[in-house]
């Protein structure tokens, strides 16, 4: 008789970690069933406790843009092991990952090395408040910028609502100067301005909005945001945690900045690919700004593992090779290829279904059309997805579990995975 493993890992693990994981989209309650406990992973593939074998469209939510392990960064990591684990002093590759995140990003002159996504975006809100002395802040519903407390809020209704916490522990007079509008809503976000005015420090947004699957900021919006910014001495926060070397050499930013003339975000907040697969994120801005930073301004940050030396061999040998010629155009058309295969099996099978992606970052919708901002995401059909989602994972290919997730692509994946992943959709459709 065959034992299920994850199903045992799974109730082992409820008992000792509270709904038996450590992040809850893990635990599978959007879509139900029971997790793939990895046991390893290797290139484009993932392996459970039962030795099922995966094609992997998670990547770990977005760092492992070169595979799983990849030959040179496992180098890169293992000499660093022998050198030490962590110092809790400064070392020379903090230095030179410094350099080269500031080499592809023209935006920033200085860069703080922490150790997690929520740690960079928490600081760089307040860096923004302590530059700017102003309090409220905007962000836009959908967008993710951590569990952060002043971040965790949704929309009510009506124009330019003060969020109500989306998460118990959080005191009301916590999120009272987070102001929550409609992504891609001009007219919201003009009104916002003239209501709050001098009152706004920064404004926080995704370029491309990856907690509600995949949804791009356009054009028109992200220029009138730098506008609105610059004219009432706000500050515009790019939070690139996502696509942050992902979707582009220069990220997010610089795909922006060939639309917009001198478009660039006051800071940028980087996660997931700088580390690698490690522990690493940072956030950066132009001197004046930075120079607000603890130790030579009054705007306090620290961390005992920022900077840590495994982290920062891994992060760097990974920005080198993703910084070889031609890498992001290749990958971009991995993932269309991944994208187009997907469109032609749903129309083929008349299920509704539309599409984007840029770099190695995708997003598909069980919809006629894509959505703009969080309540079309919404209408997307749940329980369509939780059907698609299983029937993938029994055939070995595992995307997000939760309707509202981008998914990655990596160099690693070949062209028989993505047609393997294909055919097996072209199956699962058909039940749908």
């Amino acid at each position: 008789m065959t034992i299920d493993k994850n199903a045992q890992l799974f109730e082992r693990a409820r008992q000792v970690i509270p709904g038996g994981v450590n992040s809850p989209v893990r635990a599978f309650n959007a879509v139900g069933g029971t997790p793939a406990f990895i046991a390893r992973a290797q290139g484009a593939h993932l392996f459970d406790a039962n030795g099922k074998q995966y094609v992997d469209y998670i990547g770990s939510w977005g760092p492992m843009i070169l595979g799983h392990g990849h030959p040179q960064v496992l180098s890169a990591v293992q000499a660093a092991l022998l050198e030490g684990f962590s110092f809790g002093a400064p070392t020379e590759r903090e230095i030179a990952l410094s350099e080269a995140i500031l080499k592809l990003m023209p935006s920033m002159d200085m860069v703080r090395l922490v150790s997690s996504g929520t740690e960079a975006g928490m600081s760089a809100i307040r860096l923004a408040r302590g530059y700017t002395g102003r309090n409220k802040i905007i962000k836009f519903n959908g967008c993710y910028h951590g569990h952060a407390d002043a971040l965790l809020v949704k929309a009510g209704s009506g124009l330019a609502t003060f969020g109500a916490s989306s998460s118990a522990g959080v005191p009301g007079h916590v999120v009272q100067d987070t102001i929550v509008l409609e992504y891609n809503d001009i007219t919201q976000l003009e009104e916002a301005f003239a209501k709050y005015d001098d009152q706004i420090a920064c404004v926080i947004m995704e370029p491309i909005a990856g907690n509600m699957n995949f949804v791009r900021a356009s054009t028109a919006f992200t220029r009138r945001i730098s506008e609105l910014t610059k004219q009432h001495g706000a500050l515009l926060i790019y939070d690139e945690v996502m696509t942050g070397f992902r979707v582009a050499l220069g990220s997010a930013q610089s795909l922006y900045a060939q639309q917009i003339p001198g478009f660039q975000p006051d800071i940028t907040v980087l996660g997931k690919v700088i580390g690698g697969g490690m522990p690493m994120a940072a956030f950066g801005a132009r001197r004046e700004i930075m120079e607000k930073l603890s130790p030579l301004g009054p705007v306090y940050q620290a961390g005992t593992l920022s900077g840590n030396p495994i982290a920062t061999a891994c992060g760097l040998q990974t920005l080198a090779l993703i910084s070889q010629p031609g890498f992001h155009e290749a990958l971009h058309a991995k993932t269309g290829q991944l994208m187009a295969g997907l469109k032609a099996e749903a129309d083929a099978a008349g299920v509704p279904f539309s599409i984007d992606h840029q770099g190695g970052l995708f997003g598909f919708f069980l919809l006629p059309e894509l959505p703009s901002h969080y309540e079309a995401v919404m209408k997307s059909d749940k329980p369509l997805f939780n059907k698609f989602f299983h029937g993938m994972l029994a055939r070995g290919h595992y995307f997000a579990p939760a309707l509202y997730e981008a998914g990655f692509v990596s160099s690693a994946h070949t062209d028989a995975d993505i047609q393997a992943t294909i055919e097996a959709a072209r199956e699962v459709f058909k039940t749908l």
